[in-house]
């Protein structure tokens, strides 16, 4: 005989079945956990409830022996090795291994959210996704780590934490093999082989292979720096740049040099290092094929090319190639000379001007003529130098077009033409 529920006509076999259902419409909780005070419906629920305080978990796969607190758990898991998805789409026919994946699809046909958060009014297509997203109003983290006890606030964080002190990498790139902890890194990998670039800015349409870069990038536009740093307030765009400015104040430096144990801030240091040792020069002018060392070195040489000086100085609007150029000419307006010679302190606006005066305390002459082995200062007086042998006159009076080796030449010369006298005899004459 069957048993009819009065309020939903749904039949049942069993009196007592029929009597726990009829709590789905009445809301009666009749059992009530011991240790923490939850009720429940039913006393198969309060029963698997308990396990969570006891961490009993009877059922066990017989693939892998993981285990579980219930058997639907199991169930569940086990169309995870025979990749069975029983629960399929009415509108698209997508299949699913679970019945709440497939409830959590439909939503995305239908639109609807039923479940809305009671702070914030956001709402969700079902109440998982509303109960992690209240955590980040309470700021709870109930999941524990039981190795370093660091907590979270959702169970997956915690399975992917887990694996940093396991070492587990269940994740595998079918291309190249590489390992991963997290499906995310995974299919963002996978995006190196395969070249795709899903996400777009949508102010200059550049795109990106993760959604992380993306939001980095749309910083460039709107000049936000989220990260300041403790010690002098200075801000970043992005974490990393905020951890190696860091080390500037704590020294650390821990990138060795496998060479020379010469020590480093940053890796990107290093790996520019390592050059000078190996000789590679990877970055190649399309130009005229010269290479560098630093990917810096070759958009500077680039600018020889095209003529290009985008910086300019605010004082007299000259440009320049390079920022480093622009900083050494500003002294010029500043008359500010930072750089000290360590044997008769006289001072110098530039570092090139400081490497020069040196060589007059150390003697030192480090140019030398291939022809002749003459030796110089400086790398000038070799050019003017190498013309006594070449015969080379670049220099060219604009009015009779006789031509001279050096400039300095030129100059004496065109005082015959405009009647000028040298600054001393112009003083003697006074």
């Amino acid at each position: 005989m069957a048993h009819r529920c009065a309020v939903c006509a749904k039949e049942f076999r069993y009196r007592s079945v029929l009597t726990a259902h009829l709590r789905c419409h009445t809301g009666e909780k009749p059992f009530e956990c011991s240790v923490c005070s939850k009720k429940f419906s039913q006393a198969a629920h309060l029963s698997t409830h308990l396990r969570i305080h006891t961490g009993d978990k009877p059922f066990e796969c017989s693939v892998c022996e993981k285990k579980f607190s219930h058997a639907g758990q199991l169930r569940s898991h086990i169309r995870t090795h025979t990749g069975e998805k029983p629960f399929e789409c009415s509108v698209c026919n997508k299949k699913f291994s679970q019945t709440s994946n497939l409830r959590s699809h439909l939503s995305t046909h239908t639109g609807e959210k039923p479940f809305g958060c009671s702070v914030c009014d956001k709402r969700f297509s079902h109440d998982g996704h509303l109960r992690r997203h209240l955590r980040t109003h309470t700021s709870e983290k109930p999941f524990e780590c039981l190795v370093c006890n660091k907590k979270f606030s959702q169970t997956e964080h915690l399975r992917t934490h887990i694996r940093t002190h396991i070492g587990e990498k269940p994740f595998e790139c079918l291309v190249c093999k590489k390992k991963f902890r997290e499906t995310g890194n995974l299919r963002s990998h996978l995006r190196t082989h395969t070249g795709e670039k899903p996400f777009e800015c949508s102010v200059c349409s550049k795109k990106f292979r993760q959604a992380a870069h993306l939001s980095t990038h749309l910083r460039t536009h709107t000049g936000e720096k989220p990260f300041e740093c403790s010690v002098c307030n200075k801000k970043f765009r992005q974490t990393g740049a905020l951890k190696s400015h860091l080390r500037t104040h704590t020294g650390e430096k821990p990138f060795d040099c496998s060479v020379c144990s010469k020590k480093f801030s940053q890796a990107a240091h290093l790996t520019r290092h390592l050059r000078t040792h190996t000789g590679d020069k990877p970055f190649e002018c399309v130009v005229c094929n010269k290479k560098f060392l630093k990917g810096g070195n070759l958009k500077s040489h680039l600018r020889t090319h095209t003529g290009e000086k985008p910086f300019e100085c605010s004082v007299c609007n000259k440009k320049f190639r390079q920022t480093g150029e622009l900083k050494s000419h500003l002294r010029t307006h500043t008359g500010e000379k930072p750089l000290d010679c360590s044997v008769c302190s006289k001072k110098f606006s530039q570092a090139a001007h400081l490497t020069r005066h040196l060589r007059t305390h150390t003697g030192d002459k480090p140019f030398e003529c291939v022809v002749c082995n003459k030796k110089f200062l400086q790398g000038g007086n070799l050019k003017s130098h190498l013309r006594t042998h070449t015969g080379e006159k670049p220099f060219e009076c604009s009015v009779c077009n006789k031509k001279f080796s050096q400039a300095a030449h030129l100059r004496s010369h065109f005082r015959t033409h405009t009647g000028e006298k040298p600054v001393g005899l112009q003083r003697e004459v006074k």
